[in-house]
């Protein structure tokens, strides 16, 4: 239900970025644009920071190193992986507007339809942005994923140490 509900949302926004951004001037709306390209390269460069981190022995067999790591592990790569992939589609799409949009105004005729071609042009920004916030969201659960294995680990640690003082302090040996 929250996702027809989002679903819902994200198509109205769409809607209205079209309909309201034929009056923006792509001057206007270009500042926009470059907030969400540096949004994605932002993503990008922190998942990609994470992967080296979290994952440098993954990574040495992903570019053909050899690693003492057997197996491939149930580590959740994928889960990291899905928002850089999909902010290098942000970042790509951003890229060719931005080349796109000068060249298209020298096409003659084109000037004529600059309404309909501004709104085009916010409901395609309005379109990527909510791409985007998304993908920051979804950047979030290798996150609580990371927390939670360390958190799990922590406690194991935890009731090992207490198990071991416990049997430091068995009866007999005081």
């Amino acid at each position: 239900m929250i996702f027809l509900l989002l679903g819902l949302a994200g198509s109205a926004i769409c809607i209205a970025g079209f309909y309201f951004g034929q009056k923006i001037t792509f001057a206007q709306q270009w500042p926009l644009f470059e907030a969400l390209r540096n949004t994605a390269a932002i993503i990008f460069a922190v998942v990609g920071a994470w992967l080296a981190i979290i994952y440098p022995e993954r990574l040495k067999i992903s570019f053909g190193r050899s690693s003492s790591v057997g197996g491939s592990g149930n580590d959740n790569v994928g889960l990291l992986l899905t928002p850089a992939v999909h902010s290098t589609i942000i970042l790509v799409c951003l890229l060719m507007i931005g080349i796109l949009a000068p060249l298209l105004k020298q096409i003659p005729g084109v000037l004529e339809h600059v309404e309909k071609l501004r709104g085009v042009s916010f409901f395609i920004l309005a379109l990527l942005t909510q791409w985007q916030v998304a993908i920051v969201v979804v950047t979030i659960i290798p996150a609580d994923l990371i927390k939670s294995n360390f958190d799990r680990e922590q406690s194991q640690q935890d009731m090992i140490a207490a198990q071991n003082s416990l049997v430091q302090r068995a009866p007999g040996d005081g």
